[in-house]
């Protein structure tokens, strides 16, 4: 195993945990957006189901409609052929058929008007909530939008990452890529660990031979800690580029720095308001001394 298997594992091993960090940072931007715009989605999942009832409510009221409206005209041929009648058993059958079938229609309309009294109110009910949910989600989106901004900056960190990860397993020989997989893919964070000064191993801290101690030294074949398993190693841990190290917004700071600008803005407004009032007041005794 050559030196430059070592460092590209040992690079992979840094790129790994930065991964984790950077996979952690994304997860929080994604429940901080979910959290952030709950209240709007909350005020639109309610103003659809408002809009649903409303749609359906309408549909029921021009059934109504539309059943009257059927049976007036039944009504209309009744009357026709009630003029037409030949004797009063048959006169009193008809009679009786009609009144039931206007008791039917005042029914129809009175449920008809019942029903759009309701639609009335649950429009009102409609405009207020569209209001409120314009409200919530114009209120949400500067907060989103830059969630959004900083969570794609953390992606585009974690796809320089897995970049620089592909490039490096390219040096790496089969045999060490399924021992380090094999470690990485069971969870555990250190799987290739220094040999240090003192014969050590960089991990578990247990001794290590003398005789093993020349064999990882000498970087000719991979040599495992047999305490804790790790590959050992006296390649110095690589530094990473300060363009993959650079420091980014949390989710949190992003949070923060929404506020700053909230507070300021709120801050501003209200000293217009309040230099707004003062020049109408100078303005109204200006008139008053000219008077």
């Amino acid at each position: 195993m050559t030196q430059t298997t070592m460092s590209a594992l040992r690079e992979i091993q840094t790129i790994d945990e930065r991964v984790r960090e950077i996979r952690k940072e994304i997860e929080a931007f994604d429940d901080r957006l979910a959290e952030v715009e709950e209240p709007a989605l909350a005020l639109e999942k309610e103003l659809s189901q408002l809009q649903d009832r409303l749609t359906q409510m309408r549909a029921d009221a021009r059934r109504l409609e539309r059943s009257a409206d059927d049976k007036r005209a039944r009504a209309d041929k009744m009357d026709l052929r009630l003029q037409k009648v030949s004797n009063l058993r048959e006169e009193a059958a008809v009679r009786t058929e009609l009144d039931l079938l206007r008791r039917a229609i005042e029914a129809d309309e009175q449920e008809a008007l019942q029903l759009i009294d309701q639609v009335r109110r649950l429009e009102e009910t409609e405009e207020e909530l569209l209001e409120r949910a314009g409200a919530a989600r114009a209120e949400v989106e500067p907060r989103q939008d830059a969630l959004l901004a900083d969570r794609q900056s953390w992606q585009a960190r974690f796809d320089e990452f897995a970049s620089r990860r592909a490039a490096a397993l390219e040096s790496v020989a089969e045999l060490e890529r399924r021992v380090y997989d094999a470690f990485h893919q069971s969870g555990r964070r250190i799987v290739v660990a220094a040999l240090l000064e003192d014969g050590a191993c960089g991990h578990c801290f247990g001794v290590i031979p003398l005789q093993v101690q020349n064999e990882v030294r000498s970087g000719d074949t991979m040599i495992r800690c047999e305490a804790c398993g790790v590959i050992l190693t006296s390649e110095p841990e690589p530094e990473l580029d300060a363009a993959l190290t650079e420091p980014l917004r949390s989710a949190s700071e992003v949070d923060e720095a929404v506020d700053a600008e909230e507070a300021i803005a709120a801050e501003a407004e209200a000293e217009e308001e309040s230099e707004g009032e003062e020049d109408g007041e100078a303005e109204v005794e200006l008139k008053a001394a000219r008077e």
